[in-house]
């Protein structure tokens, strides 16, 4: 691998590269913004309170080994490191490989064990360049099932590369995110000295409880930590915000009669359909009691899962039956009011057939938001207007990320931004723009450079009102 000047000064010249610089370290207009997709060029640029390009240094882009770093991404793509019940290896393979690459690059690592077979890996790479704040970027390697394998147009597993996409499960979401992040990183100390230091965190489990967040939430290293870039795929997007979610469980109890009589029973199959009927009036409420956020919507409440008795016995009224609610909320919402809303709403579509309504909060993750002139998103917004001569858009994740967890558990500032389509993620034939790994890569490095160079001091915990977490029921 090469190195490079680490700062080109503001000037007349900035952004051009030395004479000695390396091909691939491109200057900032290199990447034309024809080369991004309509969604690049926003019509709601950044915000007032996020700096102009001539009030902040244009640094040299850093080499990024874009070969290693798309292999890499095949590399784990190739194993199939499922979320699945009951299984008891799933992230393993992917930190064992991790481990050795970070062992060749020299970077300190801890892997903690959260669960059984589930394990999270953690590399701190010193700047050198004296005192300073703590950056995180932040993946994970667990996938969802690719589903029906048949149903794919490529092996799902194959990391194949065609017509500039690498394709499979977990190409975006996000295994190119932390091949982009890892390279960016190795970028950015190649360059030169920094100040402060970056933390690379793949932690486990965020396709499930993610309970590898959780984990890091509650470390010691969580407290020293001053701002996480999220690399899950957002197609360009900033995101200073995602929605909450909630998933609700409500059981259903009737009393158990024949078919043929059903004035003996109490069905909670009629029950659920009212419940669920009733579910529009209650998201009708909740997006006028809340409001429509401006990249996040609105609150949505989705019945997920409605069952009761069996298929063997059609004569048979169920004495219970279940209904699962997904609730996706945006910054400001409170949970607890949504809550008490839904039962009470439940309740009363249940009573008139004579069922009864218990409900579980299953889950809970608020909704997040971080403000535009946030040390951290000026940086990633200065970062991606380097590389890619253009202002990003700011939009939202429309589920929940680790990040989520981070900011609820540890109040650590979070933005969300990686390779991959949002939009891509969990579907067939998934997959990612080569291009995008390398693009994503100089982004981070840069980023990290405005972010660390830009105070010796912490940042702190984020101001109350920028980035917040709704109530927890």
């Amino acid at each position: 691998m090469h190195s490079s000047p680490s700062v080109v000064p503001p000037g007349p010249d900035a952004g051009v590269p030395a004479a000695d610089e390396p091909s691939n370290a491109l200057p900032s207009n290199a990447l034309p913004s024809s080369a991004l997709p309509s969604n690049a060029l926003p019509s709601d640029a950044a915000p007032s309170d996020t700096p102009s390009p001539d009030a902040l240094p244009s640094y040299a882009l850093p080499p990024v080994d874009e070969a290693a770093a798309v292999a890499l991404t095949q590399d784990l793509v190739r194993l199939r490191t499922v979320n699945a019940a009951g299984a008891t290896t799933v992230e393993q393979p992917a930190v064992d490989l991790l481990c050795r690459l970070f062992t060749e690059f020299g970077w300190p690592y801890d892997v903690v064990e959260v669960a059984p077979g589930r394990p999270n890996v953690v590399a701190i790479v010193e700047g050198g360049g004296g005192p300073g704040r703590t950056l995180m970027f932040e993946g994970h390697t667990d996938v969802v099932t690719e589903g029906d394998a048949a149903a794919w147009s490529v092996d799902p597993y194959g990391a194949e590369i065609r017509d500039g996409r690498l394709w499979g499960r977990g190409a975006a979401d996000m295994k190119s995110g932390v091949a982009a992040m890892i390279y960016g990183v190795r970028a950015l100390q190649q360059a030169g000295p920094f100040p402060g230091r970056v933390v690379v965190g793949v932690l486990c489990d965020e396709e499930g409880l993610m309970l590898g967040a959780k984990a890091f939430a509650a470390s010691p290293m969580a407290a020293e930590v001053d701002g996480v870039v999220v690399c899950e795929p957002e197609g360009y997007e900033v995101c200073t915000s995602a929605r909450g979610g909630i998933r609700l469980r409500l059981d259903l109890h009737g009393v158990m009669a024949h078919g043929a009589m059903p004035q003996e029973g109490r069905n909670p199959l009629v029950a659920g359909a009212r419940i669920v009927a009733a579910l529009a009036e209650a998201e009708k409420w909740a997006a006028g009691r809340y409001g429509t956020h401006p990249h996040a919507g609105t609150v949505t409440v989705t019945p997920t899962v409605l069952r009761a008795g069996d298929p063997d016995q059609l004569n048979v009224i169920p004495g219970h039956g279940v209904l699962g609610i997904d609730v996706r909320t945006v910054p400001g919402a409170d949970h607890v009011e949504i809550v008490e809303r839904l039962r009470q709403t439940a309740v009363a579509a249940a009573a008139d057939v004579g069922v009864t309504v218990e409900l579980t909060v299953v889950d809970d993750r608020p909704a997040v938001e971080i403000a535009a002139g946030h040390p951290l998103v000026r940086a990633l917004v200065a970062g991606h207007r380097q590389v890619h001569g253009a202002e990003p858009p700011f939009g939202a994740v429309p589920g929940t990320t680790d990040g989520t967890i981070l900011t609820r558990d540890a109040g650590l500032p979070t933005v969300v931004y990686g390779p991959g389509g949002k939009w891509i993620a969990h579907q067939k034939d998934e997959y990612v723009e080569v291009r995008e790994i390398a693009e994503y890569a100089r982004v981070y490095a840069v980023a990290a450079r405005y972010f660390l160079d830009g105070s010796g001091s912490r940042t702190g915990p984020p101001d109350p009102g920028t980035q917040e977490g709704g109530d927890v029921a």
